[in-house]
Protein backbone atom coordinates (compact mmCIF):
# COMPACT_ATOMS: atom_id res chain seq x y z
CA UNK A 1 0.00 0.00 0.00
CA UNK A 2 1.09 3.51 -1.35
CA UNK A 3 0.81 6.64 0.92
CA UNK A 4 2.75 9.27 -1.53
CA UNK A 5 -0.26 10.71 -3.16
CA UNK A 6 -2.83 13.51 -2.00
CA UNK A 7 -6.12 14.44 -3.50
CA UNK A 8 -8.76 13.09 -5.34
CA UNK A 9 -9.60 14.77 -8.59
CA UNK A 10 -6.87 16.85 -8.52
CA UNK A 11 -4.28 14.26 -7.28
CA UNK A 12 -0.23 14.75 -7.20
CA UNK A 13 2.27 12.14 -5.74
CA UNK A 14 5.89 12.55 -4.97
CA UNK A 15 9.04 10.68 -5.56
CA UNK A 16 12.39 10.95 -4.85
CA UNK A 17 14.80 11.07 -1.65
CA UNK A 18 16.84 14.05 0.32
CA UNK A 19 20.32 13.04 -1.39
CA UNK A 20 19.06 10.59 -4.77
CA UNK A 21 19.78 12.02 -8.09
CA UNK A 22 16.59 13.75 -8.51
CA UNK A 23 12.89 14.15 -6.80
CA UNK A 24 9.82 14.90 -8.37
CA UNK A 25 5.89 15.00 -8.46
CA UNK A 26 3.61 13.89 -10.74
CA UNK A 27 0.32 15.81 -10.94
CA UNK A 28 -2.77 14.67 -12.62
CA UNK A 29 -6.09 15.30 -12.89
CA UNK A 30 -4.93 18.92 -13.83
CA UNK A 31 -7.44 20.32 -16.63
CA UNK A 32 -6.54 21.02 -19.91
CA UNK A 33 -5.63 23.70 -21.74
CA UNK A 34 -4.09 25.88 -18.97
CA UNK A 35 -0.95 27.72 -19.95
CA UNK A 36 2.03 26.17 -18.46
CA UNK A 37 5.85 26.31 -18.50
CA UNK A 38 8.70 25.95 -16.35
CA UNK A 39 8.95 29.92 -15.90
CA UNK A 40 5.67 29.59 -14.23
CA UNK A 41 6.68 27.14 -11.60
CA UNK A 42 9.94 28.17 -10.70
CA UNK A 43 9.62 31.05 -8.64
CA UNK A 44 7.87 29.74 -6.18
CA UNK A 45 10.74 26.76 -5.97
CA UNK A 46 13.11 29.86 -6.18
CA UNK A 47 11.07 31.14 -2.67
CA UNK A 48 12.15 27.79 -1.09
CA UNK A 49 15.29 27.61 -2.37
CA UNK A 50 18.15 26.62 0.30
CA UNK A 51 21.31 28.77 0.69
CA UNK A 52 19.51 31.77 -0.15
CA UNK A 53 20.75 33.33 3.27
CA UNK A 54 22.67 32.75 6.23
CA UNK A 55 19.39 31.45 7.99
CA UNK A 56 18.43 28.59 6.17
CA UNK A 57 20.47 25.60 5.11
CA UNK A 58 23.81 25.75 3.17
CA UNK A 59 23.26 23.42 0.75
CA UNK A 60 23.28 24.98 -2.89
CA UNK A 61 20.68 23.59 -5.13
CA UNK A 62 19.62 25.53 -7.87
CA UNK A 63 15.90 23.82 -7.51
CA UNK A 64 15.86 24.15 -11.55
CA UNK A 65 12.16 22.09 -12.51
CA UNK A 66 12.00 20.37 -16.12
CA UNK A 67 8.51 19.63 -17.55
CA UNK A 68 8.58 15.90 -18.61
CA UNK A 69 5.01 15.61 -19.58
CA UNK A 70 1.57 16.69 -19.78
CA UNK A 71 2.26 20.01 -21.53
CA UNK A 72 2.22 20.27 -25.24
CA UNK A 73 3.04 23.42 -26.83
CA UNK A 74 2.96 25.47 -23.89
CA UNK A 75 -0.62 23.90 -22.74
CA UNK A 76 -1.94 21.45 -20.42
CA UNK A 77 -3.20 18.36 -22.14
CA UNK A 78 -5.08 17.00 -19.58
CA UNK A 79 -2.53 14.14 -19.01
CA UNK A 80 -0.48 13.81 -15.86
CA UNK A 81 2.35 16.19 -15.36
CA UNK A 82 5.79 14.87 -14.23
CA UNK A 83 7.82 17.31 -12.54
CA UNK A 84 11.70 16.81 -12.07
CA UNK A 85 13.74 18.54 -9.75
CA UNK A 86 17.46 17.31 -9.57
CA UNK A 87 19.81 17.21 -6.41
CA UNK A 88 23.15 18.50 -7.11
CA UNK A 89 24.95 19.59 -3.59
CA UNK A 90 24.29 15.87 -1.32
CA UNK A 91 26.90 15.89 0.99
CA UNK A 92 26.10 11.87 2.14
CA UNK A 93 29.59 11.50 3.99
CA UNK A 94 28.15 14.47 6.80
CA UNK A 95 25.37 11.50 7.47
CA UNK A 96 28.11 8.89 8.85
CA UNK A 97 27.36 9.08 12.43
CA UNK A 98 23.49 9.04 11.49
CA UNK A 99 23.95 5.47 10.35
CA UNK A 100 25.31 4.33 12.99
CA UNK A 101 22.84 6.29 15.68
CA UNK A 102 19.05 7.53 15.60
CA UNK A 103 18.53 11.44 15.88
CA UNK A 104 16.44 12.23 18.76
CA UNK A 105 12.73 13.92 17.40
CA UNK A 106 13.64 12.97 13.46
CA UNK A 107 12.02 10.30 11.79
CA UNK A 108 14.92 8.01 12.24
CA UNK A 109 13.66 5.43 14.65
CA UNK A 110 10.24 5.68 13.08
CA UNK A 111 11.58 4.33 10.00
CA UNK A 112 13.47 1.44 11.27
CA UNK A 113 10.81 0.14 13.09
CA UNK A 114 8.41 0.20 10.06
CA UNK A 115 10.54 -0.59 7.33
CA UNK A 116 13.67 -2.76 8.67
CA UNK A 117 16.06 -0.48 7.09
CA UNK A 118 16.47 3.19 6.47
CA UNK A 119 18.14 5.83 4.37
CA UNK A 120 20.37 7.55 6.55
CA UNK A 121 21.82 10.20 4.33
CA UNK A 122 19.92 12.91 5.28
CA UNK A 123 16.37 11.55 6.20
CA UNK A 124 15.78 9.93 2.94
CA UNK A 125 11.87 10.41 2.43
CA UNK A 126 11.47 12.14 6.14
CA UNK A 127 13.77 15.45 4.89
CA UNK A 128 12.21 18.31 4.08
CA UNK A 129 14.11 18.08 0.71
CA UNK A 130 11.00 16.21 -0.08
CA UNK A 131 8.28 19.80 -0.17
CA UNK A 132 10.51 21.07 -3.24
CA UNK A 133 8.01 18.46 -5.19
CA UNK A 134 5.22 19.70 -3.45
CA UNK A 135 5.98 23.42 -4.17
CA UNK A 136 6.27 22.34 -8.18
CA UNK A 137 3.01 20.78 -8.10
CA UNK A 138 1.28 23.66 -6.27
CA UNK A 139 2.21 25.65 -8.73
CA UNK A 140 0.10 23.70 -11.47
CA UNK A 141 -2.56 23.93 -8.69
CA UNK A 142 -2.54 27.49 -8.66
CA UNK A 143 -3.59 27.48 -12.30
CA UNK A 144 -6.99 26.17 -11.58
CA UNK A 145 -8.05 28.33 -8.97
CA UNK A 146 -6.44 31.86 -10.44
CA UNK A 147 -9.73 33.62 -8.87
CA UNK A 148 -7.69 32.74 -5.12
CA UNK A 149 -5.03 34.50 -4.06
CA UNK A 150 -2.98 32.68 -1.14
CA UNK A 151 -0.11 34.51 0.74
CA UNK A 152 1.68 33.34 3.93
CA UNK A 153 3.56 34.47 6.16
CA UNK A 154 6.21 33.80 9.14
CA UNK A 155 4.10 35.00 12.23
CA UNK A 156 6.71 33.83 15.20
CA UNK A 157 10.21 32.15 15.82
CA UNK A 158 11.30 31.13 19.02
CA UNK A 159 7.81 32.41 20.87
CA UNK A 160 8.59 35.90 19.41
CA UNK A 161 5.83 37.11 17.34
CA UNK A 162 4.84 39.72 15.23
CA UNK A 163 3.20 42.78 16.39
CA UNK A 164 -0.20 42.93 14.69
CA UNK A 165 -0.53 46.72 14.47
CA UNK A 166 2.71 47.04 12.42
CA UNK A 167 1.15 44.37 9.92
CA UNK A 168 2.42 45.41 6.13
CA UNK A 169 1.32 42.53 3.42
CA UNK A 170 4.04 44.39 1.09
CA UNK A 171 7.37 43.79 3.97
CA UNK A 172 6.68 39.92 3.18
CA UNK A 173 9.04 39.41 0.42
CA UNK A 174 11.50 42.07 1.40
CA UNK A 175 13.20 40.16 4.16
CA UNK A 176 14.64 36.88 4.16
CA UNK A 177 12.15 35.52 6.87
CA UNK A 178 8.66 35.90 4.86
CA UNK A 179 7.35 38.92 7.74
CA UNK A 180 5.01 41.29 7.50
CA UNK A 181 6.67 43.36 10.11
CA UNK A 182 10.27 44.73 9.89
CA UNK A 183 10.78 45.29 13.73
CA UNK A 184 10.33 42.05 14.28
CA UNK A 185 12.87 40.89 11.01
CA UNK A 186 15.22 42.53 12.55
CA UNK A 187 15.04 41.04 15.66
CA UNK A 188 15.00 37.24 14.36
CA UNK A 189 17.70 37.82 12.83
CA UNK A 190 19.66 38.04 15.91
CA UNK A 191 17.80 35.17 17.14
CA UNK A 192 18.17 32.94 14.15
CA UNK A 193 21.58 33.88 14.14
CA UNK A 194 22.12 32.68 17.97
CA UNK A 195 20.60 29.37 17.23
CA UNK A 196 22.73 28.85 14.09
CA UNK A 197 26.01 29.82 16.37
CA UNK A 198 25.03 27.53 19.42
CA UNK A 199 24.45 24.49 16.83
CA UNK A 200 20.83 24.53 18.08
CA UNK A 201 17.30 25.22 16.22
CA UNK A 202 14.00 27.60 16.41
CA UNK A 203 10.25 26.64 15.81
CA UNK A 204 7.92 29.03 13.85
CA UNK A 205 4.30 29.31 13.37
CA UNK A 206 3.22 30.29 9.50
CA UNK A 207 0.19 32.35 8.99
CA UNK A 208 -2.02 31.98 5.87
CA UNK A 209 -4.46 33.33 4.21
CA UNK A 210 -6.76 32.47 1.11
CA UNK A 211 -8.60 35.51 -0.55
CA UNK A 212 -11.28 34.64 -3.18
CA UNK A 213 -12.69 31.39 -2.27
CA UNK A 214 -16.22 31.48 -2.89
CA UNK A 215 -18.87 29.98 -1.10
CA UNK A 216 -19.23 26.57 -1.33
CA UNK A 217 -16.62 24.61 -1.54
CA UNK A 218 -15.86 21.60 0.51
CA UNK A 219 -18.19 18.77 1.59
CA UNK A 220 -19.99 17.25 4.62
CA UNK A 221 -19.07 15.24 6.34
CA UNK A 222 -16.06 13.94 5.27
CA UNK A 223 -14.86 16.03 2.89
CA UNK A 224 -14.83 19.22 4.99
CA UNK A 225 -12.55 21.58 3.63
CA UNK A 226 -10.59 22.46 6.78
CA UNK A 227 -9.83 19.16 7.60
CA UNK A 228 -8.33 18.63 4.11
CA UNK A 229 -6.65 21.98 4.86
CA UNK A 230 -5.49 20.49 8.33
CA UNK A 231 -4.32 17.14 6.68
CA UNK A 232 -2.29 18.33 4.21
CA UNK A 233 -0.41 20.69 6.39
CA UNK A 234 0.06 18.26 8.87
CA UNK A 235 1.57 16.21 5.85
CA UNK A 236 4.58 18.70 5.42
CA UNK A 237 7.86 17.25 7.47
CA UNK A 238 8.44 19.27 10.95
CA UNK A 239 4.81 20.31 11.47
CA UNK A 240 3.16 19.47 14.67
CA UNK A 241 0.12 21.68 14.58
CA UNK A 242 -2.92 23.05 12.73
CA UNK A 243 -5.49 26.07 13.65
CA UNK A 244 -8.14 27.14 11.47
CA UNK A 245 -9.52 30.83 12.20
CA UNK A 246 -9.39 31.15 16.27
CA UNK A 247 -8.08 27.63 16.38
CA UNK A 248 -7.46 26.45 20.32
CA UNK A 249 -8.42 30.37 21.10
CA UNK A 250 -11.97 30.10 20.72
CA UNK A 251 -12.39 27.36 23.13
CA UNK A 252 -12.01 30.82 25.49
CA UNK A 253 -14.66 32.82 24.02
CA UNK A 254 -18.65 32.50 24.48
CA UNK A 255 -20.84 31.69 22.27
CA UNK A 256 -22.11 35.12 21.26
CA UNK A 257 -17.93 36.38 21.03
CA UNK A 258 -16.86 33.76 18.67
CA UNK A 259 -20.00 34.02 16.52
CA UNK A 260 -19.38 35.72 12.54
CA UNK A 261 -22.55 37.93 12.73
CA UNK A 262 -23.94 38.46 8.98
CA UNK A 263 -26.03 41.55 7.72
CA UNK A 264 -27.46 41.43 3.91
CA UNK A 265 -24.89 43.12 1.68
CA UNK A 266 -24.62 44.24 -1.75
CA UNK A 267 -23.45 41.07 -3.41
CA UNK A 268 -24.61 38.53 -0.60
CA UNK A 269 -24.24 38.25 3.02
CA UNK A 270 -21.41 41.05 4.60
CA UNK A 271 -19.83 39.16 7.28
CA UNK A 272 -19.01 41.12 10.71
CA UNK A 273 -15.91 39.22 11.93
CA UNK A 274 -13.89 35.81 10.66
CA UNK A 275 -13.22 33.42 13.98
CA UNK A 276 -14.24 30.70 11.64
CA UNK A 277 -11.35 31.49 8.94
CA UNK A 278 -13.72 31.49 6.39
CA UNK A 279 -15.19 27.57 6.81
CA UNK A 280 -18.67 27.17 8.44
CA UNK A 281 -19.43 23.21 8.46
CA UNK A 282 -16.58 22.11 6.67
CA UNK A 283 -17.72 24.28 3.54
CA UNK A 284 -16.23 27.56 2.56
CA UNK A 285 -18.42 30.81 3.12
CA UNK A 286 -16.60 33.43 0.68
CA UNK A 287 -14.83 34.72 3.53
CA UNK A 288 -10.96 34.38 3.68
CA UNK A 289 -9.85 31.25 4.46
CA UNK A 290 -7.54 31.55 7.04
CA UNK A 291 -4.60 28.68 8.84
CA UNK A 292 -1.79 28.92 11.32
CA UNK A 293 0.65 25.82 11.00
CA UNK A 294 3.00 25.38 13.44
CA UNK A 295 6.60 24.10 12.93
CA UNK A 296 8.80 22.32 15.76
CA UNK A 297 12.67 23.29 15.75
CA UNK A 298 14.94 21.56 13.04
CA UNK A 299 15.98 17.69 14.60
CA UNK A 300 19.01 17.72 13.33
CA UNK A 301 21.43 19.57 15.18
CA UNK A 302 25.13 20.17 16.41
CA UNK A 303 24.00 19.94 20.16
CA UNK A 304 25.21 16.63 21.58
CA UNK A 305 21.64 14.52 22.63
CA UNK A 306 21.28 11.13 23.91
CA UNK A 307 20.10 8.36 21.95
CA UNK A 308 20.37 4.69 21.35
CA UNK A 309 22.28 2.85 18.09
CA UNK A 310 20.05 0.34 16.07
CA UNK A 311 21.49 -2.25 17.92
CA UNK A 312 19.53 -0.26 21.12
CA UNK A 313 23.13 0.72 22.89
CA UNK A 314 23.06 3.91 24.63
CA UNK A 315 24.91 6.68 22.24
CA UNK A 316 25.09 10.24 21.98
CA UNK A 317 24.68 12.15 18.40
CA UNK A 318 25.96 15.78 17.34
CA UNK A 319 24.20 15.51 13.95
CA UNK A 320 26.83 17.67 11.20
CA UNK A 321 25.66 18.44 7.81
CA UNK A 322 24.25 21.49 6.32
CA UNK A 323 20.49 22.45 8.29
CA UNK A 324 18.24 24.73 8.60
CA UNK A 325 18.50 26.34 12.03
CA UNK A 326 15.14 27.40 11.51
CA UNK A 327 13.27 24.86 8.73
CA UNK A 328 9.56 26.83 9.44
CA UNK A 329 11.41 29.89 7.62
CA UNK A 330 11.29 27.69 4.17
CA UNK A 331 7.85 26.36 5.21
CA UNK A 332 6.09 29.36 3.99
CA UNK A 333 6.28 28.43 0.25
CA UNK A 334 5.38 25.27 1.13
CA UNK A 335 2.09 25.91 3.37
CA UNK A 336 1.11 28.08 0.21
CA UNK A 337 1.69 25.26 -2.28
CA UNK A 338 -0.42 22.45 0.18
CA UNK A 339 -3.06 25.24 0.35
CA UNK A 340 -3.65 25.25 -3.52
CA UNK A 341 -3.31 21.68 -3.98
CA UNK A 342 -6.83 21.44 -1.35
CA UNK A 343 -8.46 24.28 -2.83
CA UNK A 344 -8.05 23.06 -6.79
CA UNK A 345 -8.89 19.68 -5.55
CA UNK A 346 -12.13 21.00 -3.79
CA UNK A 347 -12.98 23.47 -6.74
CA UNK A 348 -13.21 20.57 -9.36
CA UNK A 349 -14.63 18.37 -6.60
CA UNK A 350 -17.72 21.07 -6.14
CA UNK A 351 -17.93 21.69 -9.86
CA UNK A 352 -18.10 17.85 -10.47
CA UNK A 353 -21.08 17.41 -7.87
CA UNK A 354 -23.05 20.48 -8.21
CA UNK A 355 -22.00 21.13 -11.98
Amino acid sequence: MSHNSFGHLFRFTTWGESHGPALGAVVDGCPPGLLLSEEDIQPFLDARRPGTSRFTTQRREPDAVRILSGVFEGRTTGTPISLMIENVDQRSKDYSEVAKAYRPGHADYAYDSKYGFRDYRGGGRSSARETAARVAAGAVARLVIPEVTITAWVESIGGDAIDPAKFDRQEIGRNPFFCPDAAAAARWEALVDGARKAGSSLGAVIACEAVGVPAGWGAPLYAKLDAELASAAMSINAVKGVEIGDGFAAAALSGEANADPMRPGANGPEFLANHAGGIAGGISTGQPVRLRVAFKPTSSILTPVETISPQGEAAVIATKGRHDPCVGIRGVPVVEAMVALVLADQKLRHRGQTG
